[in-house]
């Protein structure tokens, strides 16, 4: 086996107990080791801690770091959580760094898979892979294209994670977006893998909400991060047409109207807001012509280059 880039994982992780041994069990059997894991215990008022606990007593390279209790869940939280991990590995030797989520599961050699493109590929600054859900999987039922690195498990090459400012402590989400996108604005490639998968054992963004609320969300988290209305129009019709019928595709055009109306803040500047649209834009024409000749596109992904 080829020597591996030395990385580290951070994990926040909140009242997780019915699903985190699963990544523990993924990640303890990886072919390729952490150098180290900070599982960063968000105050939890179930047994996280005690599961976490029990297996950091096993594994030397991993740690639990416990926060106070709080009362609310939201991603500026999350990023918090994630930012305090950090500072626990500022000793470390490492070079890819990965934002890991407490609720998903992989294969034995998914993580070495990953690292390997790094090693393969100097200008590779984000890397991940598509994913799976119960009835879903985001290489045929998204619009993201190749280019998008799910939340779920990015690794960053630590320059390129120190570029673009780690992640935005944004409270209504998107902070994962935020920081892959800056990176391609940055000049780093990045890219969701087709090869290997990596399981979400919870339907995306439905912690604690329902499917409905989730995707109103959504919608509003489309136009604070600058998504063009065109685009959205085309995102709305996409998510009428799967189960269950018109409901998500509803509550995605309300969620983007409501905020479109009340001119919620956005967080991203103004030179990240114009390169999406223009990603958008590119994505949209391909998609067009492929509907227009009738042809099957596996990738849509156009990255156009900076002040185009």
């Amino acid at each position: 086996m080829t020597a591996q880039l030395p990385y580290i994982l951070i994990t926040p992780a909140r009242n997780e107990s019915a699903l985190i041994e699963r990544v523990i069990e993924s990640v303890t059997h990886q072919t390729v080791l952490p150098v180290r894991w900070v599982i960063v215990d968000d105050g939890s008022t179930d047994n996280t801690r005690e599961i976490v606990n029990r297996y950091a007593e096993k594994y030397p390279w991993m740690e639990v770091l416990s926060l106070p209790e709080r009362r609310d869940r939201s991603f500026a939280a999350k990023v918090f959580a994630f930012n305090a991990g950090y500072e626990r590995v500022q000793h470390c030797a490492y070079e890819v760094i990965g934002n890991l989520d407490a609720d998903v599961s992989f294969g034995p050699d998914y993580l070495e898979f990953l690292l390997t493109k790094f090693q393969n590929d100097t200008t590779l600054g984000v890397a991940g892979t598509i994913f799976r859900e119960d009835g879903y999987t985001s290489e045929q039922h998204s619009f993201e294209g190749r280019n998008h690195v799910a939340g779920g498990c990015q690794l960053f090459r630590r320059r390129c994670f120190e570029e673009v400012g780690g992640f935005v402590a944004n409270r209504a989400g998107g902070v994962d977006w935020i920081a892959v996108t800056t990176a391609r604005m940055k000049g780093w490639k990045t890219e969701a893998f087709r090869e290997r998968y990596f399981f979400h054992h919870r339907h995306l963004g439905t912690a604690e909400r329902s499917a409905f609320a989730a995707s109103f969300s959504y919608g509003e988290k489309d136009y604070y991060l600058g998504g063009h209305p065109i685009w959205e129009l085309f995102r709305v019709a996409y998510r009428a047409t799967k189960r269950p019928f018109l409901v998500e595709g509803l509550a995605l055009a309300l969620g983007y109207t409501s905020a479109a109306v009340r001119r919620i803040h956005r967080p991203v500047s103004d030179e990240l807001l114009k390169f999406h649209r223009r990603e958008q834009m590119g994505k949209l024409k391909v998609i067009l012509k492929s509907l227009l000749s009738f042809k099957r596109i596996d990738s849509f992904d156009v990255v156009p280059q900076r002040g185009n």
